[in-house]
């Protein structure tokens, strides 16, 4: 983990220089930028494990960089929003990051979920080819879990993020079973740092958007109404 690169791209040089000192002291290797532009040229240095992305960025703001890193990029992405910013967050996870603090936060929690987004995106780190996968169907596409990545019929990848990798996994590993919010937030190992438990909702409906054949009418990830999501696998 002391080898990690985090990028933190954040209007605020008093939060930019807190983050540089404190990350830096714990091992990680840490640059920084103020905007887009500047995160760019970051990006053009070396690629970063995870960025962390303010939200209230002057001109381009964080969430339409958001969306450029998660098209370009296999980077881990924590937004930062302000305390009372519920609709972006909601908006972040719409466009794929994978996770949120809140501004005025505390260095060691940003770590923790730092820490657990660090995990994810190196398990999805490119596997040696093997000869049989662990391929499983789900919807129209095919989840493969050994080189944790997602095909559609024609084999192209799919781009998810790791929260939405492990939620695919978790659901095809308990086929035909109810899993609450809380129970794919455990089985996610995602339960200790994620207090906002809509945002599996939110995932959810963009998984849906990427394996259903109609995502109005799910027929793989169904919701069980008042209880929570189940996975029904595709009948041979």
């Amino acid at each position: 983990m002391s080898s990690a690169r985090v990028l933190i791209v954040d209007d605020d040089a008093d939060v930019r220089r807190m983050l540089l000192e404190y990350l830096g002291a714990h091992g990680y290797e840490v640059a920084a930028a103020a905007d887009g532009a500047q995160m760019r040229a970051e990006l053009e240095k070396a690629r970063p494990d995870v960025v962390l992305l303010d939200v209230g960025l002057p001109g381009e703001d964080g969430l339409s960089l958001a969306r450029y890193l998660r098209e370009r990029h296999p980077v881990g992405i924590i937004m930062v929003t302000a305390a009372d910013g519920v609709v972006d967050r909601v908006v972040g996870l719409e466009m794929g990051a994978d996770d949120y603090v809140a501004k005025p936060f505390d260095p060691r929690e940003l770590r923790a979920r730092l820490k657990s987004v660090l995990r994810r995106v190196q398990a999805d780190s490119p596997q040696p080819a093997a000869v049989a996968r662990d391929r499983r169907r789900i919807g129209r596409c095919i989840l493969d879990l050994d080189a944790r990545r997602l095909l559609d019929a024609e084999g192209n990848d799919v781009a998810v993020t790791a929260m939405e990798f492990d939620l695919l996994k978790t659901f095809v590993e308990h086929p035909n079973k109810v899993l609450t919010r809380d129970r794919l937030l455990t089985l996610t190992r995602n339960r200790e740092w994620e207090p906002f438990d809509r945002s599996i909702d939110i995932r959810i409906a963009r998984l849906r958007r990427k394996v259903e054949a109609d995502p109005d009418t799910p027929l793989a990830i169904q919701t069980v109404r008042g209880a929570g999501y189940m996975f029904v696998p595709p009948v041979d």
